[in-house]
């Protein structure tokens, strides 16, 4: 599979996975900032999101599988790999799978562990919208309040509309993500460990990253360390980016 990307700067690279119903454009901003620092940022959309193709295949092995196929379409070695919430998963994933592609990892508020299904009402909201034939964006924006009241989160997914023949479509693959919604959640196996540097970063006020995870954490990944960035929930690098931007940036250039 052939993962769409939006590629910024040029140096040493750096592959940014997004969340669950995200896409890599929801980076662009610290993208471009990294790529002044020198990196060749990647914004990669995972499979059955953004413009990257769908597939009926969905775990965190094949999505792992994917950034090595990148990585080997686009000729790069000795990443720094990045990922938020089920990006970071994918992340974590990719490093215990193929350690030897990966020079530095930071994983942003998520843990190895398995995590329960707690996107439904996102889900029911969304297949609304699948269903709606909508062709404004504000009338998108209403019906969504009808199962979200938080406005940001609500902006964050109707970032996943585009037009096509003047009605709004979603991107994501939505009934493959609905029917394999357990496999989001899931932990790595037991015994995978990687031996490389890694930071976590987490939101004091997200519960995804809780105290007692540090030790399962280090379970898997000894070399690591873990930030916490106060008043900052689980969308740390869009509600503290400018926090978040130096906290990365400090590990990265350690």
């Amino acid at each position: 599979m052939k993962l769409h990307a939006n590629i910024i700067g040029q140096g040493e690279p750096l592959l940014i996975l997004h969340g669950f119903l995200g896409m890599g454009d929801n980076w662009k901003t610290l993208g471009k900032q990294f790529a002044e620092e020198g990196y060749q940022v990647h914004l990669i959309d995972q499979r059955n999101h953004g413009r990257s193709p769908h597939s009926e295949e969905f775990s965190y092995t094949i999505l792992a599988e994917d950034v090595r196929n990148y990585c080997r379409d686009h000729k790069l070695e000795k990443v720094v790999l990045m990922g938020h919430s089920m990006g970071g998963k994918t992340a974590m994933k990719t490093a215990v799978t193929y350690p030897e592609l990966i020079k530095d990892l930071v994983v942003v508020d998520i843990a190895p562990r398995y995590y329960e299904p707690h996107h439904q009402t996102i889900l029911a909201g969304l297949t609304m919208l699948a269903d709606a034939k909508l062709t404004s964006r504000q009338d998108a924006d209403k019906k969504l309040a009808e199962f979200i009241d938080d406005w940001a989160v609500r902006q964050f997914l109707l970032k996943n509309l585009f037009r096509k023949d003047n009605v709004l479509k979603l991107r994501v693959n939505l009934p493959v993500l609905k029917s394999k919604i357990e496999n989001v959640g899931a932990a790595l196996e037991e015994g995978e460990r990687f031996e490389g540097s890694v930071l976590f970063i987490n939101g004091s006020n997200s519960n995804y990253v809780r105290s007692k995870d540090s030790d399962l954490i280090r379970e898997y990944f000894p070399y690591s360390q873990l930030v916490t960035i106060k008043d900052a929930g689980h969308w740390i690098h869009a509600e503290k980016p400018d926090v978040f931007y130096q906290a990365v940036l400090r590990y990265l250039k350690r």
